[in-house]
């Protein structure tokens, strides 16, 4: 499957699971020296960050209000450019 269709996949998933405008939970697994980089994608929300036992990950968790499905794939994408980062 190409980036493209995984994209047009995703969207589907979400604009039958949710009815917009409609709050999402982000969680994404990420090297403790890249948080710097998950929490500029939620500047205006609530984070919530835990460090793995051994302190070299943290999980984020952010719930953010968002208007369309499109918003929410802009933010995956831009997250996605985060190295190392995985996405839950």
């Amino acid at each position: 499957m190409s980036h493209k269709d995984s994209i047009e996949s995703f969207r589907e998933k979400l604009e039958t699971e949710y009815e917009w405008p409609a709050l999402y939970t982000f969680k994404f697994i990420v090297p403790k020296d890249q948080v710097a980089n998950v929490r500029k994608l939620f500047t205006n929300h609530d984070i919530i960050e835990k460090e793995s036992s051994k302190g070299n990950y943290v999980s984020v968790t952010s719930k953010i209000m968002s208007e369309s499905s499109q918003h929410i794939i802009e933010i995956y994408i831009e997250a996605n450019k985060i190295e190392g980062l995985i996405a839950l």
